[in-house]
């Protein structure tokens, strides 16, 4: 065997190639874009930040100061009433009165009460077979034809169907609505060949004027009103006129389950409020003049930020009257100065602001 060496075929592997480092311009335009990109931002956050936060301010002026007590109500006349059904019926008779005069029993509907006639003529008949019996026995006892106790039998047959008819004429009366004042009908409700459940309020029927309010008040308020006191009132039927009223009366029970209690409001002759009315109430429960003002809204936690240069400062308040808009400022302001109004929430002592604009707040009155 020949045992020669086999020699591989050569192969030549070429040697790795050593890596460039460019060292060209395009570093620097990177360098550049990073630059400017941070100059950019940092633009940005002044503008944002460095400017300061955007308020607005409002002018510490002089003027009356009012305690506000709110309620809701609704208008009504001073004397009225409701009618309503005290038995379930079908109305075959309306009116039609709806603004019209009414005197005192007037019919204004009538519910369907043939069933009912029917009944009392029965017991008509009734009646006048009772009295025949009773003549009758009265004629045999006194030929002695007869005993006492048929006699009083009869006599008491009579009463028992007379007072069933007193009680049916009562059931038909039932069956009449009549007009219980003298007045205009306010309201009516109802329509001929319609059933109505008993206790159905159909008619309203009263004065157009004298109007009044009555409100609610929260019971937590209530020590606060007094009779006599003025009462401004609001609605979305009038909002471009002043109205009032003059609180009359307050009742002497509340409401334990809406812990509220009821006030009602004296109205003008000349008031334009009508019947029916939804109203807000706010009663004045007291009042300083020429004291300092500041909004409500620009209160934060018994404190303000008042306007020095750019700058925020904080200074706390002494409030006295607290009213839905304004506030009355005891101490720690002047007139003249600017405090933010609304407070923003980021807002700190002595931080940087930039005024945007002046609010106009104005007391309730």
């Amino acid at each position: 065997m020949d045992m020669r060496k086999t020699e591989l075929p050569r192969v030549d592997v070429p040697a790795p190639k050593q890596a460039h480092t460019h060292k060209g311009p395009g570093r620097w335009r990177w360098f550049a874009v990073l630059a400017v990109a941070f100059i950019a931002a940092a633009a940005a956050g002044w503008w944002f930040f460095g400017r300061g936060i955007a308020v607005t301010t409002a002018t510490v002026t002089r003027g009356t100061a009012a305690e506000i007590v709110y309620g809701t109500g609704s208008v009504e006349p001073l004397r009225w009433a409701r009618v309503a059904t005290l038995i379930q019926g079908r109305i075959v008779e309306r009116c039609r009165c709806e603004g019209k005069q009414v005197k005192t029993g007037d019919r204004l509907a009538l519910l369907d009460d043939r069933e009912a006639q029917a009944t009392l003529r029965e017991l008509r008949a009734r009646e006048e077979f009772d009295r025949r019996e009773v003549e009758r026995q009265r004629q045999l006892a006194a030929r002695s034809a007869t005993t006492t106790q048929n006699l009083e039998r009869a006599e008491s047959d009579l009463m028992r169907t007379q007072a069933l008819i007193s009680v049916q004429v009562q059931r038909i009366e039932q069956h009449r609505l009549v007009s219980p004042m003298d007045g205009m009908v306010l309201r009516e409700d109802g329509e001929v060949g319609e059933v109505v459940n008993s206790n159905t309020i159909l008619y309203q029927v009263g004065l157009p004027t004298p109007l009044q309010l009555v409100a609610s008040v929260n019971e937590e308020d209530i020590p606060k009103v007094r009779v006599g006191q003025t009462v401004l009132l609001r609605t979305d039927a009038f909002t471009d006129r002043r109205l009032t009223g003059t609180v009359r009366e307050i009742t002497p029970a509340g409401d334990p389950v809406a812990r509220t209690f009821r006030i009602r409001v004296d109205l003008p002759d000349d008031t334009p409020l009508r019947v029916g009315m939804n109203v807000e109430a706010n009663v004045v429960a007291r009042e300083k003049a020429d004291v300092l003002l500041i909004p409500a809204a620009a209160l934060a936690q018994n404190a303000v930020f008042v306007i020095t240069g750019d700058r925020a400062e904080r200074r706390p308040v002494e409030i006295g009257i607290r009213g839905p808009q304004m506030v009355e400022a005891v101490s720690g302001l002047a007139e003249g100065d600017h405090v933010v109004s609304p407070v923003p929430a980021e807002l700190s002592d002595g931080a940087r602001v930039r005024v945007t604009g002046e609010v106009q707040a104005t007391a309730a009155r």
